[in-house]
């Protein structure tokens, strides 16, 4: 179909939607379900009404009830269950990796480095207070997760100078404000101060958080010694009392040991896996082959851009590296199921994602792979085999003639010269970020960080980034984060950037040990840096795609902490189109 086809040829099709809202429709491919049996359906379609999939099955059986006349779309490749990640602080995915300079043991050791200061803190910490700064952001990233196949990340959180905080509601679903459904219970990843070095109030949040069903992702042993491991301990609040229960999910657990894994099991704790960060800074990861015979259940996450992947489609690429060089822990079929329905098992988002079956919610991935095996043609194949993503049947990036059958006006782009689109129409959304489109997002933050030397002292000239929605005046891209004058009826956002500012939160427990003081320094503890005078330079807006970014396999192959297997085999994941 054309993308000037008419609307009425397009009804007749079933594939007409206002963008914003799911229509009806049927695809047809090679569906890897990622049900309890794992059945690959080849070829199969999926029938979709209203967000919700409504039936799986082969592609010659009979139209279900309802989608007589709805000519099923051909997807071009295999679909899968939209990808979920469970860790990454998106905010922070503007910035490029880092050529990490030494091996560190636990993750106090390079926050607060000149290096750190330089090319993370201090530039996110000006960027999170400039109007369009914050708005170009919030869009950027989010575009970096569906280039990747992600229907659903950790949230941006905002804060204004009234000082009320909430997440950032876009195009992709955020584990924090999931969605107006029952069986998807938002998760906590934040504890406030009093909690997090209080024993009794960090075990009242978790138990308080199991009994609303949902997941409680908490940074947990970052590290590799027995600093971070005292972070795990420090859960043992009493003799034989551990403060762990099936909400929390750890996040990294890189410090632990065998034995702490059963003791996780033991109380259905959960963890997620961000090998490529781990490995980039401390030259280890989790020891994830005793997690999994213990039973502890794996989820994956990226971290950030600066010491991790571009998504959890990189990252999956890193996970299956570390299996085929550390025994074959792990088979593509288990990497693919930690980003689909392990992960939503995790969330205890298994009643409605992380699988195709009727009933269920319509996040959905096609990818164009190779081979018959659906799990490890996705683990080989390029950003630019990705041919459509879904939120809640929502097309929000695909291929130009897919995103056509579905919305004939969405956002033009090229991802490794070839063109593809985004919807990024939002029903609902957060109205200033709907008015700026990606290539506005993309410019907004170029010139941002390219300037960033004259940000900091004051002297940058007005660089006007996307008008606010609802007839606000355009926001200078140098403006600080200032409260709005007397009468001015307006609030003004900002970023929590909570590892680097005091927002009364924190992402990790801070428990004593019995008998030692809390664990670890506090985020919010200003670092030997702060009031030393650091000059910045010019930083480029890292790529969405690797397909887009000829520096970062470079990168990789430098940075002295990754094995060998690393440092050049990530390339050979990455095939050039």
């Amino acid at each position: 179909m054309s993308p000037a086809a008419s609307s009425k040829e397009k009804a007749k099709a079933g594939l007409i939607g206002d963008g914003a809202t799911a229509g009806t429709f049927a695809l047809s491919g090679s569906v890897a379900t990622m049900n309890a049996t794992f059945d690959v359906i080849d070829p199969g379609t999926v029938y979709v009404k209203d967000g919700a999939i409504v039936a799986v099955q082969p592609a010659a059986a009979p139209a279900p009830a309802g989608f007589a006349g709805v000519a099923p779309l051909a997807a071009g490749g295999a679909i899968y269950p939209g990808l979920i990640e469970l860790h990454n602080h998106l905010a922070y995915n503007v910035l490029p990796l880092w050529q990490v300079p030494k091996l560190y043991h636990d993750r106090d050791q390079w926050r607060g480095t000149v290096d750190y200061e330089k090319l993370i803190s201090r530039p996110m910490g000006l960027l999170g207070k400039m109007p369009a700064a914050v708005l170009a952001i919030c869009r950027y990233v989010e575009c970096k997760c569906l280039l990747g196949g992600v229907t659903t990340s950790q949230g941006i959180r905002l804060v204004s100078d009234a000082g009320i905080s909430k997440y950032f509601r876009g195009a992709i679903r955020t584990v924090e404000q999931p969605a107006a459904d029952p069986r998807l219970p938002a998760a906590q990843a934040l504890i406030s101060d009093p909690d997090a070095t209080d024993p009794k109030k960090f075990w009242a949040a978790l138990q308080t958080q199991d009994k609303k069903g949902g997941g409680y992702l908490l940074h947990l042993s970052e590290g590799t010694d027995a600093s971070a491991r005292k972070h795990f301990l420090s859960l043992q609040i009493a003799p034989g009392t551990w403060a762990i229960d099936r909400a929390l999910a750890g996040i990294h657990c890189a410090a632990l040991q065998p034995a702490d894994f059963t003791v996780m099991a033991a109380h259905q704790g959960a963890m997620i896996w961000s090998p490529f960060s781990n490995l980039l800074l401390y030259g280890k990861t989790a020891d994830v082959a005793a997690a999994r015979a213990a039973g502890v259940a794996i989820g994956l996450g990226p971290d950030w851009s600066p010491s991790g992947s571009k998504s959890l489609f990189g990252e999956l690429k890193v996970a299956k590296l570390w299996s085929d060089n550390n025994g074959s822990v792990f088979s593509a079929r288990d990497l693919v199921a930690m980003a689909t329905r392990d992960a939503a098992a995790i969330l205890r988002w298994d009643g409605a994602l992380g699988s195709i079956e009727a009933g269920k919610r319509a996040d959905l991935l096609v990818a164009a792979v190779a081979g018959a095996d659906p799990y490890a043609g996705l683990l080989a194949a390029a950003e630019t085999a990705i041919r459509l993503v879904t939120v809640d049947g929502v097309a929000r990036y695909g291929t130009a003639a897919l995103m056509a059958a579905f919305r004939a006006d969405a956002e033009p782009l090229q991802v490794g010269g070839q063109p593809r689109a985004l919807n990024l129409k939002q029903a609902p959304g957060d109205a200033d970020v709907a008015a700026v489109s990606f290539a506005q997002a993309a410019a907004t933050l170029t010139a941002a960080l390219a300037n960033l030397p004259n940000l900091a002292t004051g002297t940058a000239a007005p660089v006007p980034g996307a008008a606010p929605a609802q007839g606000a005046a355009p926001a200078a891209l140098h403006a600080a984060h200032k409260p709005p004058a007397a009468g001015a009826g307006t609030t003004a956002w900002a970023l929590a950037l909570d590892e680097i500012q005091n927002t009364q939160f924190d992402l990790r427990p801070h428990l004593p040990v019995p008998g030692t003081a809390a664990t670890g320094a506090h985020r919010a503890a200003p670092t030997a840096l702060a009031h030393t005078a650091i000059a910045l330079a010019p930083i480029r807006l890292d790529p969405p795609t690797v397909a887009d970014d000829p520096a970062f396999l470079a990168t990789v192959a430098k940075e002295i902490n990754l094995p060998p297997w690393l440092q050049t085999g990530l390339a050979t994941l990455y095939p050039k189109t």
